[in-house]
């Protein structure tokens, strides 16, 4: 590089080979800053990172435990040396591994003090040591990156040319326009870029950048990228910087792999363990039906993943069917606790007041007050307004009660005091867990490579199982379905389910959590062949008991319903058909085959045997013991006057509901006057408001001369008189009303309660 002319304080332009056009400006996240590592050259830095272990340096791993809750438990042993064994962990897995790392067995002898592995930063952190501000992640370009080097001492290539110094700043290249006079172009510019001085232009404005450099000799140099070869910076911290900075803001920093080093000075066999994070295991089934349909074979497939950068070899899984808690908590990374920040009594500037400036400067451009009073600078004036209001006057006419008189639907429900029958009993024992983890080992250790993914079996045991043709209820469509009981010692996953018969597949569908002793009803297609359809229905409900509780009258019944129905089996096999009834549990059911229970559901199951290619009507009866509950204004005295007239309530009962209903009826008589009084008032507000526009109309002349001389104005008076009897006679019937409402609760209050059993 020649020597440069001028003195220190001159732009000396150097004289660097000629290199080649420079390419595209790229944009570039700081993830991609490891591979410009090589286009900026930064070689020869000296770091201070650890060698890379041998394959064979890693603690072998030997069982994994995986879970529900999306976690894993990795136990790994082996021999340890001394300082030369490692974990694999995958960066983004790291808090979990040093939260939860477990010594599970070794010599006591060897004495294992520890682990060390590279730090982990947060991404402001990592942007902080690459000389980027911490906030944002904007895209990066080749400017960008020469710029974090600002004020560092480095050395630039060019061919054969070397110029060390610190770097002061990166420029762009002037736009083009005309090259000042006298101004030669740069050394090694091609002829191409710039032209001559008679009506030339400058180096073109692509992406071409200029380091502006402080060179070890006192001389400052202009260099184009374009010139460049290798930037190298001489710190050898920088290189370790810009590592770290990568691994904390890279798109593929989590997934890196890190090494936790166990250190110790002895060596021999270690047990180590630690949770992390790990795809879900998921469970797929296949039930293969025998030709009779009467038993079948449930196989059970586990789908697994490895998405480590480790091959698995001869490794024990476990898949675990259970949800221990487990939870994120950031502890790799360095901490910092802030500090209160004291500063002395006299503020003290660290810069002097006139450097780079004068008194004018800060005193700053004098602007008169009012200039910017209009334009919200300092004569800002608030109005608002408040939360009142005003309003004409009007007569009071006070308040309105209703009174609420009909029968009222009520709601009914299963009674409390009327037991018919429990059709749940019908059901088989509830399955039963002996604890809260259920663990499936795989047979064979698993060879699965990394980010590799396999299926494998996880059971095959005969099952307790049934084809049969599943109805949801009279009205809706036959489908084909099992009745499937998990008869074996484990609880089975949630997954979906194929079912094969002889010929093939029947269908698909999917199956709940099942416990050991659990059935469910499964359906995985149409069925055709098998129609329900109702012939006759009649229902009816039959009172047996009353009760009164908290202002609730309740009306304990018995609702027998008997149907007819048209049955057909178009098939040339037989069909068992499961009728889901619309029935509480308390209940009885005459005319099915057999009986059974919706555990899930919570319905009982008529079933129905029929034979091929067959045509029946079969009648079926049900008897549910039920209540309805209603309000004291949903309750009508004629209906206490039908319920009085029962013979299948008890005579206790049919007398209190007698004496109830004559109070009720004096309750809806007076409301009948109560609502013809407020029929008037509602009449004589209409009739004032009335006189009260054709007053005004009049103008307000009319209003001065008063009753004797304005008949309208009499008019007003008179109805203000009456809307204040009317009022008062409103008062009084609503407090009868009261009263009534309060004879009728006490005649009601002798009736048993619901919880009363007689």
């Amino acid at each position: 590089m020649r020597t440069a002319s001028r003195s220190v304080s001159s732009v000396v332009q150097p004289s660097l080979p000629h290199a080649k056009p420079p390419a595209p400006r790229r944009k570039l996240t700081l993830s991609s800053w490891l591979p410009l590592l090589g286009s900026l050259a930064l070689l020869g830095c000296q770091t201070h990172t650890l060698q890379p272990l041998k394959a064979g340096s890693i603690l072998p791993l030997r069982s994994v435990r995986l879970y529900e809750t999306g976690v894993g438990y990795f136990e790994r042993s082996g021999n340890m040396g001394t300082g030369d064994t490692a974990l694999p962990v995958p960066s983004g897995h790291l808090d979990d591994a040093l939260k939860t790392l477990v010594v599970l067995s070794g010599d006591k002898s060897n004495k294992l003090f520890g682990l060390e592995f590279n730090s982990r930063v947060s991404r402001g952190m990592g942007r902080a040591l690459a000389g980027l501000p911490t906030a944002g992640d904007e895209p990066l370009g080749y400017r960008d990156l020469l710029l974090s080097l600002r004020g560092a001492a480095i050395e630039v290539r060019a061919g054969a040319s070397v110029l060390s110094g610190r770097l002061i700043d990166v420029l762009p290249v002037p736009k083009a326009g005309p090259l000042p006079k006298g101004e030669n172009k740069a050394d090694g510019d091609s002829d191409s870029d710039s032209k001559s001085k008679s009506g030339s232009t400058a180096v073109g404005a692509g992406d071409e950048q200029i380091l502006l450099l402080l060179s070890s000799a006192g001389e400052l140099h202009r260099i184009p990228t374009s010139q460049l070869s290798a930037v190298r910076p001489l710190d050898p911290a920088f290189a370790t910087r810009l590592q770290t900075a990568l691994d904390a803001t890279s798109q593929s920093g989590g997934q890196s792999q890190r090494l936790l080093r166990l250190l110790s000075s002895e060596g021999g066999p270690v047990t180590l363990g630690y949770v992390s994070e790990t795809p879900l295991w998921r469970v797929t089934y296949r039930l293969v039906l025998a030709e009779s349909g009467k038993s079948g074979v449930l196989q059970g497939w586990a789908l697994l993943h490895n998405d480590t950068d480790e091959d698995w070899r001869s490794v024990k899984v476990h898949l675990v069917n259970g949800r221990p808690d487990s939870f994120l908590f950031p502890l790799a990374a360095p901490r910092y606790v802030r500090r209160q920040l004291i500063t002395p009594e006299n503020e003290l500037s660290t810069v002097p007041q006139l450097l780079g400036t004068n008194a004018d400067t800060l005193w700053g451009d004098h602007v008169e007050i009012g200039e910017s009073y209009g334009a919200g600078g300092l004569g800002l004036t608030g109005y608002g307004s408040g939360g009142g209001g005003s309003g004409s006057g009007t007569i009071g006419l006070g308040r309105f009660g209703t009174i609420g008189h009909g029968s009222g639907t009520g709601t009914t429900s299963s009674s409390s005091l009327l037991s018919i029958g429990n059709l749940a009993q019908t059901a088989t024992a509830t399955g039963l867990e002996s604890g809260a983890l259920f663990a499936y080992s795989l047979g064979e250790p698993l060879d699965l490579r990394a980010h590799g993914s396999a299926l494998v079996p996880l059971l095959q045991e005969p099952v307790e199982v049934e084809s049969i043709t599943w109805l949801a209820g009279v009205h809706e469509t036959a489908r084909t379905g099992v009745r499937l009981a998990n008869n074996t010692r484990q609880t089975l996953p949630a997954g979906p389910l194929a079912v094969f018969e002889p010929s093939g597949l029947a269908g698909e569908a999917s199956i709940d959590r099942m416990k050991p002793g659990e059935r469910r009803f499964i359906q995985y297609g149409l069925d055709l062949d098998v129609e329900l359809t109702v012939q006759r229905e009649q229902v009816r409900d039959e009172p047996q008991r009353l009760t009164f509780e908290h202002d609730q009258f309740e009306e304990h019944f018995l609702r027998r319903r008997e149907a007819t129905y048209k049955l057909e089996n178009r098939s040339g096999q037989a069909r068992t058909l499961y009728l889901t009834m619309a029935l509480q549990p308390n209940a009885q059911v005459q005319g099915a085959d057999r009986l059974d229970f919706d555990t899930t559901a919570k319905k009982p199951i008529s079933i129905f045997e029929l034979a091929a290619q067959t045509r029946v009507e079969r009648s079926l009866v049900t008897i549910e013991g039920l209540a309805t509950k209603r309000g004291l204004t949903g309750i009508t005295a004629a209906r206490l006057l039908e319920l009085s007239s029962l013979t299948a309530i008890p005579q206790s009962e049919r007398t209190i509901v007698t004496e109830a209903a004559a109070r009720q009826k004096e309750l809806e008589e007076a409301g009948k006057e109560l609502d013809k009084t407020r029929a008037e008032m509602t009449q004589a507000k209409k009739d004032m408001e009335r006189v009260q526009e054709h007053l005004k109309a009049l103008g307000s002349d009319s209003s001065t001369a008063g009753a004797a001389g304005n008949p309208l104005v009499k008019r007003i008076l008179d109805g203000e008189d009456k809307l204040q009897g009317l009022q008062k006679k409103l008062d009084g019937l609503e407090s009868e009303q009261g009263k009534r409402r309060d004879l009728v609760r006490k005649a009601l209050e002798k009736l048993p309660r619901s919880t009363e059993k007689k």
